[in-house]
């Protein structure tokens, strides 16, 4: 049994070696925590990487039917009044909606793009809040009246001319108006529009005199269909477009793209992410047409799915071994470099070459501090200079280390072994 165990203690990766034997020195000391602090480091960095989540994306045809889109909106236009402003919708289901004003709102800004009257729109807003059921309740009402509306636009009365005055008076005082709010339309191709559509012709020619003289300058603070979900990134938000001495319509063409995403906990947030073209149409003297701001949709028959995942522990435990164990091998490996330069240095006999040695890795490093000097490279070129001395440094690394394990291993066997201070 003793022979069987003693036969085992040969496949002993791991030998130890007696106290006596083991040195301890300073240059080990100061690699060891340097590498300690490095392993901290990594260890870190391998734990936060391994608590995060990532996602996984899946493509399915969409099923859905019969649902509405809803659709987010924030918009600045700093050139026009909110009196001129209507938001308008039509899809090819043959519905067409003017001057929408259930969950759109508008708040008048400054030249410099402040609300103004901040406390009457809070009133009119819990007074429209109230009247939504009525308002719903009387809906189709609303929409022939909306229709009549857009037929005839705004009566030439007292009140138009009243109108006309107002805003003439706001747009000499540079006021615009931020347009916000959410559109629920059919999930169905179409487009919604914000323009001065919405004005009777006579009137829009007594506040502007020409179409070209509309300017639809705006900001896109916000524009979403649906729900904002981690990560994701909707192309028009922060979108500014201001025009000075032209006129003309503004046309975004969005292809929307039915989106899930599902977090860990199995909660699905439904929403749409989407892409986006722009076209400008100059307004020409001749045209009849008004400027406006188009967003024209259309829905992709694909869904995708977003799934939040975690990584694995196992995969945690991999590169969590692999970056440790390589930064202790790196550290004993410059643990013996430094010792056995030390120590040959320390040798009478090879203290000249070390010297010699010493004396080009000071260079080295005054060449890589000083390059324009040193190397006389031009300072554009630094980085040229960096690489040269780097491949140096590693030559003359190489070097020495031939230097010192024929110097080095040229004495007779040591009495003392050297271990690394992990050891």
């Amino acid at each position: 049994m003793g022979i069987k165990l003693q036969a085992l203690r040969n496949f002993d990766a791991f030998p130890r070696a007696e106290d006596h034997l083991l040195q301890k020195t300073f240059s080990g000391a100061v690699v060891s925590i340097i590498g300690l602090s490095i392993m901290a480091t990594l260890f870190v960095h391998e734990l936060k990487y391994y608590l995060t989540t990532y996602t996984v994306h899946q493509m399915s045809v969409d099923l859905k039917r019969g649902e509405t889109l809803p659709i987010h909106i924030n918009v600045t236009f700093p050139s026009l009044p909110c009196e001129v402003l209507s938001v308008d919708a039509i899809d090819l289901s043959g519905k067409h909606e003017v001057d929408l004003d259930t969950n759109i709102w508008k708040l008048h800004v400054d030249s410099e793009g402040h609300i103004l009257g901040t406390s009457e729109f809070l009133t009119d807003l819990v007074e429209k809040e109230h009247s939504t059921q009525e308002h719903d309740s009387d809906k189709d009402h609303h929409e022939d009246s909306s229709h009549k509306k857009h037929e005839h636009g705004v009566s030439f009365g007292t009140d138009a001319k009243k109108m006309i005055d107002n805003t003439k008076q706001a747009i000499e005082k540079g006021q615009g108006c931020r347009v916000f709010g959410v559109l629920d339309v059919q999930r169905v191709a179409g487009n919604f529009h914000i323009s001065v559509h919405g004005l009777n012709i006579l009137v829009a020619q007594q506040i502007f005199g020409a179409s070209t003289k509309v300017n639809v300058s705006h900001v896109i603070h916000d524009l979403s269909f649906g729900p904002k979900y981690p990560g994701i990134q909707n192309p028009l938000d922060g979108t500014t477009r201001i025009l000075h001495d032209a006129s003309g319509t503004f046309k975004y063409y969005i292809k929307i793209v039915p989106t899930e995403y599902r977090y860990l906990n199995k909660d699905v947030l439904p929403t749409n992410q989407f892409s986006v073209a722009e076209y400008f149409v100059p307004l020409k003297d001749a045209e009849r047409s008004w400027p406006a701001i188009f967003f024209l949709y259309d829905l992709s028959p694909i869904a995708v799915t977003i799934k939040e995942e975690r990584r694995s522990f196992l995969h945690f435990i991999t590169r969590l071994c692999a970056v440790l164990g390589g930064t202790f091998a790196l550290t004993g490996m410059l643990d013996r470099w430094m010792f056995r330069f030390l120590e040959s240095f320390a040798k009478s006999k090879a203290g000249g070459t070390m010297r010699t040695v010493l004396e080009i890795l000071l260079w080295v490093a005054y060449s890589v501090a000083r390059p324009s000097n040193a190397l006389r490279i031009a300072k554009e070129k630094i980085w040229i200079n960096r690489l040269i001395c780097l491949v140096l440094m590693l030559i003359i690394i190489m070097l020495v280390e031939c230097v010192l394990n024929s110097e080095f291993y040229s004495y007779s066997h040591r009495n003392v072994c050297t271990v690394g201070a992990f050891v």
